[in-house]
């Protein structure tokens, strides 16, 4: 499955959602398939979208679902995000991460799920109980349906690819001021 026919599969379910996004490629592939006021793309601070997302999910002012999608290089950055994630539980969010076994944003190094490093094994061990692996569009459509319940981690096996996508064609500052108000609404 290509990172992008994954976004796509969940961007056509997204209604109110809030979605923060991990930096580059993916950013670039979700605004190319569906740009929203309630897309958080981030452009810089690599490994944080998860922590961007659980504060999203924590706040007394917000009574709607979070999904974060983030890549497998940008968790392995902010491992303590998982922990974090574990011990809070939000239940009205939902943590995708893209596995394609490298810094596609960067370069295309390996990470170190390409080698022994186990995402779902990380993801329970902090604590998270509903932790799915899926490899097919399917399967990621199904995990997504059943994250409406509960805190959940899906781990989606992705090819080393990054889609041909434009730049993202609004300002930080747009892309910041439209989110703010998404999120009042």
């Amino acid at each position: 499955m290509k990172r992008i026919e994954a976004i796509k599969i969940i961007a056509d379910k997204l209604e109110k959602e809030l979605v923060v996004c991990n930096i580059g490629f993916p950013s670039r592939e979700l605004y190319s398939v569906r740009d929203r006021p309630e897309n958080f793309y981030m452009l810089g601070s690599m490994g944080l979208a998860s922590s961007i997302g659980l504060g999203l999910a924590l706040s007394l002012s917000i009574a709607k679902r979070v999904v974060v999608m983030d890549g497998d290089g940008s968790i392995l950055m902010n491992l303590g995000s998982l922990v974090t994630i574990a011990n809070q539980s939000p239940k009205n969010l939902t943590l995708i991460i893209f596995d394609n076994e490298s810094y596609g944003s960067t370069g295309g190094q390996a990470s170190y799920t390409a080698g022994k490093t186990d995402l779902v094994a990380l993801a329970k061990a902090a604590g998270i109980k509903s932790v799915i692996v899926v490899d097919s569009p399917k399967k990621l459509s199904e995990a997504y349906k059943k994250s409406e319940k509960e805190l959940t981690v899906i781990v989606a096996k992705v090819e080393k690819e990054n889609a041909d996508v434009p730049i993202i064609k609004i300002s930080p500052e747009e892309i910041k001021t439209r989110f703010l108000k998404a999120v009042k609404n």
